[in-house]
């Protein structure tokens, strides 16, 4: 009796001791299995984080490609209304920065220096705009944001809070002019070494416009860098340099190096030549960015 008395409780031990490591068996799996679903989530999410990343880097490549579509639509369309000329005008070659400006004879020798800085010359184009990137919307926009809320073909005021307050109105030599501040401390450093290096072009000088809120000309999307104060359009006794006639006003050129070693870029590089225009760099505005200039 005693020893089947016995039996009962040894066997209910026997069978807690098997549900105990049942128990712990389950559980480790358990916790195994759980652990392979997190590394398995975690990678998910890092892969997909990653997928998200070139997503926006597609997403802004798509909008760069947009603005460039665009610029060559215009660039089309301009060309497409520029009047045929059957007997173009050759125009002389020029050597920037040559102690001889003239063509060497006497009659070219008599107009002197303020005579010629208006003569057109052919550019070469690859000497401007060396380590300076030409700024497009995308880059506008994140850098200073949008002026305003719509455009026109017509110049409208800025109504962006932020960019309002960085605009002042400057008498800078003799041009009067409205841009941002850090471009107006830059025009003055400018304008400072051309009165030191060419005085009769710094007396000669003077603006077709700088701050106007409006599309780019020709265009229903592109937004004009002129909109956010960061571009000047320039003249020389009054005079106009021809646009998209792939000539430059000699005291242009020498403006240009000028700009360019300030960091702006010059808009006689582009497919359409504009030749009096000159809009702050990309890699200036970031330098302003960082600087918190901006």
């Amino acid at each position: 009796m005693r020893q089947g008395a016995l039996i009962g409780p040894i066997i209910v031990a026997i069978g807690l001791v098997i549900a105990a490591i049942a128990f712990a068996v389950v559980g480790a799996l358990l916790e195994t299995a759980d652990g392979s679903a997190e590394l398995r989530l975690n990678r998910n999410e890092a892969e997909l984080a990653a997928q998200r990343g070139d997503i926006e880097t597609l997403r802004a490549e798509v909008r760069d490609a947009q603005v460039q579509i665009e610029r060559l639509s215009e660039d089309l369309a301009m060309q497409a209304a520029q009047p045929r000329m059957t007997a173009p005008v050759p125009m002389p070659q020029v050597a920037v920065g040559a102690p001889e400006l003239g063509t060497g004879d006497e009659e070219a020798e008599d107009h002197g220096g303020t005579a010629q800085m208006t003569e057109v010359m052919n550019l070469a184009k690859t000497r401007f705009n060396q380590g300076v990137t030409q700024p497009g919307n995308r880059v506008m926009m994140e850098v200073l944001g949008p002026p305003r809320d719509n455009y026109g073909t017509e110049c409208q005021s800025v109504t962006q809070p932020r960019l309002k307050a960085l605009l002042e109105t400057r008498q800078i030599g003799p041009i009067r002019v409205t841009m941002i501040k850090p471009a107006l401390d830059s025009l003055e450093r400018i304008l400072a070494e051309l009165q030191q290096s060419e005085p009769d072009i710094y007396n000669a000088l003077g603006t077709a416009g700088a701050m106007c809120a409006r599309l780019i000309r020709g265009s229903r999307t592109a937004v004009s860098n002129h909109s956010w104060g960061t571009a000047i359009d320039l003249k020389l006794e009054d005079q106009l340099d021809g646009f998209a006639d792939g000539g430059t006003q000699f005291g242009l050129l020498l403006l240009a190096e000028l700009f360019n070693k300030e960091g702006w870029f010059w808009g006689a590089t582009y497919s359409r030549e504009d030749s009096m225009h000159f809009e702050v760099g990309v890699e200036t505005l970031r330098k302003w960015q960082a600087e918190g200039l901006l």
